[in-house]
């Protein structure tokens, strides 16, 4: 239906391109005049702009002349000019969208559009790359437009310390990784003084491959840690119960419910890739730790480790999520197949495999600050981003970020030639058939690109290519820049690489070989410094004597290389061009389209093919029913090709499912995640007034008396007179909190006319002196200080355990249902009473610590120490407050004075339809 409708209407993206039309004209329009212009002339555009903005004039007024300056600044600094197709991807940034423009169409160039446009506003910009390697690359190369028109460029990459990435954020654009800009913004929210933070307000942001970085790593953590003191022994005693329980594994390629579990412990569900106990398992661990409900909160520890210790158990495969190395689990990355040395699975995950494979389990870490990347770039006023694959999730991307794909057409037609799937019923005689068809390319000397989803198939193929006398490169586990180096050769003639699916992500493949790239591995040859080599082609200004004299050696070897490849690229042309040969299906038709988009750039020849068989995982789990009824209706022999389009139907099909479940799995967990991210919110907000503030002794006021009220009614209780109420612990408390002995005497008149406002004026009175004996003690400066230091480390020390303790709750909330309650609904109910206790904790602590202070000022001279732990302010007002989620129903009790009133006004019920009573 939907595409008949497109036939009728046009597409969403057609439609939209209609609306800018216009706009295309007018840049054009402005093009002569441009040209005109001096080089000064154009840097003093930029500050025009600038004014014409401060003035009131919006960015999109600007934005023709905008552009048409860009265009014509990268004509003078690059040698190129923006195509009116790149000019659109501009204007769709701008407009807080996704471009999705295919490989080779150069997205790196349409970004500086949007770029310099938004970065007039002073406000600043953020551009997103997946790697170190092209954030450096991007900043130098397009960083040299920028610098014409006079606008600053930084780069946030590891290995910088503060005041870099304090400048680089400062400059009107930046480019950084996605993991950097989340980590600053953790790191910032953990400060002690203002001074020590280093990112402006999040503005407006480009994402670069946004499907990537929006979509397969939203669910990916970014989480800080610290040294935990949890003992590793729970680990090894919950994987030695899992090791004795029976495991029933559905592999079915269907989707019926299995609601008989027989005599299994615990059921692992291969296509939702899920570990779930069984009412039997369940009353095991009971019998094993010794409990008697298992979903009880006291025992979240338990659920915690056996929920990880299943998942580890019945999901996660060595030589596929992982590898054993020299006694240490390194994890592999699902999308690029890389190990990924010094990364570890959270929430004790990591600790539950390596139990499993009885390597050596280590200390749980703590984590001090968290959030995800989903709910990170939500932070952006203005979010955008450019890939060539992101149609097939416009859903996601509309629900969950708020923003449309639109897809921008190709400079020149595509003439890449996609072949139909070839099936096999085996994977033996799948992979026999890909090694017998790269030979026969390889003897023609047309350039194969070969994908594989891991390390473990690569190496397979590779093995049968050895055999067959093919030479060819294995690319996994590299480093980006040797990454890029080997991705960019694979259009070389006779040409043979395997590499996985997503492996150097961001790299143009040019046919005959790459000039640049051969001139690096010739000054190599030459013995030139590995610094010098990365030196040679960067875009910065310098008059190091052996830089310059490195640039002159590359550009000479470049231009040598150029001219040499060019009979090469004819060769590869006639040859047919780059063959992409897929090996498997992956779950997400997005990362099969990106394989296959390596071929065919700007209008070149190429094509692309898929070799299946009905072992592959997504057949076997999604598609192998359907697929093998056909296969055995042909009565086809093991080694004989399936060549048919209802088979691709089928496939496409299957993955479609597998989609639709991974967005929902996704989705799933954003309502989880967006109950922390509201608290987080809440805390980070008053934590940065915290270090604006010029003092703090009206807040600690507040606490006081809030401290005051508690320790009244938990004293008093419902007695109202004072003989009824608890004098030994109300007299014990207040002299800890004063450090004075006897500190609440009354005469027999004052006793008996005592209630308990007078009881709660009186408390109040005695700490507002010891208050103000610190203000009497201490410089006023020295004692402001000291009260954000210490709301600050008790706000650390609070926030940490909050996140350990909604982690646990998290991971045993999924027992609820057993009781026909909703884990969610549970979820947000509890964990808005957890970071309550935690606000009120927080006061009295703060408060406790503030009136116990000695400072010895004839030694001590207060030094500003940097606090590396994470802080916030448990104190919401009503402009920061968490919402309150509902309780479920049927647990109506007495409201006591103290909680909040059931009439929703926010106040306690005591001050609101409490106060008659």
């Amino acid at each position: 239906m939907g595409k008949i409708m497109d036939k009728i209407f046009g597409t969403h993206s057609n439609r939209e391109l209609k609306r800018i039309k216009g706009a295309i004209e007018e840049i054009n329009e402005l093009e002569p005049a441009m040209k005109a212009l001096s080089d000064h002339e154009m840097k003093d555009k930029t500050m025009e702009f600038k004014k014409r903005f401060a003035d009131g004039e919006t960015l999109d007024e600007l934005l023709p002349e905008a552009f048409a300056l860009v265009r014509e600044a990268s004509m003078r600094v690059l040698g190129m000019r923006h195509f009116d197709v790149q000019m659109i991807g501009g204007i769709i940034l701008h407009q807080g969208r996704i471009s999705e423009m295919k490989t080779g169409e150069g997205k790196t160039l349409v970004a500086t559009l949007p770029v310099y446009l938004n970065a007039l506003s002073g406000k600043g910009v953020h551009v997103v790359t997946v790697n170190d390697y092209l954030a450096r690359r991007d900043s130098e190369w397009m960083g040299k437009i920028y610098q014409f028109l006079g606008l600053t460029v930084g780069l946030i990459v590891h290995g910088k310390d503060n005041e870099e990435r304090r400048e680089a954020y400062d400059c009107d654009i930046t480019y950084g990784t996605n993991n950097e800009y989340g980590f600053d913004y953790l790191r910032d929210n953990m400060v002690t003084y203002k001074e020590e933070m280093v990112q402006r307000d999040l503005n407006f942001a480009i994402v670069d491959e946004v499907d990537s970085i929006l979509i397969d790593e939203a669910r990916t953590p970014l989480i800080i840690s610290g040294h935990g003191d949890k003992s590793t022994d729970l680990y090894k005693r919950t994987d030695l119960l899992v090791k004795r329980m029976k495991k029933m594994v559905i592999r079915e390629s269907d989707d019926k419910k299995h609601e008989e579990t027989g005599d299994a412990e615990y059921v692992v569900d291969e296509k939702a890739k899920t570990s779930t106990l069984t009412d039997l398992g369940v009353k095991r661990a009971e019998q094993y730790f010794g409990v008697k409900d298992l979903s009880e909160p006291e025992n979240m520890t338990y659920q915690h480790h056996l929920n990880q210790a299943i998942r580890a158990h019945g999901i996660m495969k060595n030589e596929v999520d992982y590898v054993v190395k020299e006694g240490e689990v390194i994890i592999v990355d699902e999308f690029t197949g890389r190990m990924m040395f010094g990364r570890r699975y959270s929430e004790g995950l990591h600790q539950a495999i390596e139990a499993k494979e009885g390597v050596k389990v280590e200390r749980e870490s703590k984590t001090l600050a968290t959030i995800t990347f989903q709910n990170y770039f939500r932070m952006y006023k203005k979010l955008s981003g450019m890939t060539g694959t992101a149609l097939t999730e416009e859903m996601e991307f509309r629900e969950i970020y708020k923003l449309d794909v639109i897809v921008i057409p190709t400079n020149r037609e595509t003439v890449r030639v996609d072949r139909a799937d070839v099936v096999y019923k085996t994977e033996k005689a799948k992979f026999l058939a890909v090694v017998e068809e790269v030979a026969e390319c390889y003897e023609k000397g047309q350039p194969v690109l070969i994908g594989t989803i891991s390390i473990e198939k690569s190496e397979e193929l590779s093995e049968l290519l050895k055999r067959r006398g093919v030479k060819h490169n294995v690319l996994n586990a590299k480093f980006h820049e040797k990454e890029a180096e080997i991705v960019s050769q694979a259009g070389k003639y006779k040409a043979v690489t395997i590499a996985t699916n997503m492996a150097g992500r961001g790299t143009d493949i040019v046919l005959g070989g790459n000039a640049e790239f051969m001139a690096k591995e010739a000054m190599r040859n030459e013995d030139w410094d590995d610094e010098l080599i990365s030196e040679s082609n960067s875009h910065n200004e310098t008059d190091d004597e052996e830089i310059l004299k490195a640039r002159e050696r590359f550009e000479e070897l470049t231009k040598q290389n150029k001219e040499m490849l060019l009979e090469d690229r004819e060769k590869v042309v006639d040859a047919g061009g780059l063959y992409i040969i897929g090996t498997e299906r992956h779950e997400s038709r997005r990362i099969d389209n990106q394989l296959r988009g390596r071929s065919g750039r700007q209008g070149d020849p190429g094509m692309s093919r898929f070799y299946l068989s009905l072992e592959d995982d997504l057949m076997r789990l999604f598609g192998a029913e359907r697929v093998t009824n056909i296969v055995n209706m042909l009565k086809l022999p093991d080694d004989q090709p399936i060549e048919a389009n209802i088979l691709s139907g089928a496939i496409e099909g299957a993955q479609k499912k597998v989609e639709a479940r991974n967005f929902g799995i996704r989705k799933h967990v954003i309502q989880y995640d967006d109950v922390m991210n509201k608290q987080r919110d809440v805390i980070y907000k008053q934590r940065r007034k915290v270090l604006d503030g010029e003092s703090l002794r009206p807040i600690y006021e507040k606490m006081i008396e809030g401290l005051c009220e508690k320790i009244v009614l938990n004293n008093t209780g419902e007695h109202d007179y004072p003989d009824e109420w608890d004098w030994p612990n109300l007299n014990q408390t207040m002299d800890s909190l004063l450090l004075k002995k006897d500190s609440l005497q009354y005469s027999d008149d004052e006793y008996d006319k005592l209630n308990k406002k007078f009881l709660q004026d009186d408390l109040m009175q005695l700490c507002m002196e010891k208050y103000d004996e610190k203000e009497a003690l201490i410089p006023t400066e020295t004692l402001r200080e000291l009260e954000r230091v210490i709301l600050l480390r008790v706000v650390d020390e609070k926030w940490m355990d909050h996140i350990d303790e909604m982690d646990q709750l998290k991971n045993g909330i999924g027992l609820r249902a057993y009781g026909q309650r909703d884990p969610v609904i549970e979820y947000k109910f509890e964990g808005f009473e957890m970071f309550e206790a935690m606000i009120n904790s927080i006061s009295d602590d703060a408060v406790n610590y503030l009136l116990k202070l000695k400072v010895d000022i004839d030694e001590e001279e207060i030094k500003r120490e940097k606090v590396v732990e994470i802080t916030s302010e448990g104190f919401a007002d009503e402009e920061g407050e968490v919402e309150r989620p509902v309780k479920p129903a049927a647990t109506s009790t007495k409201v006591g004075r103290n909680d909040p009133c059931t009439c929703g006004s926010g106040k306690k019920h005591k001050n609101c339809c409490g106060k008659e009573a």
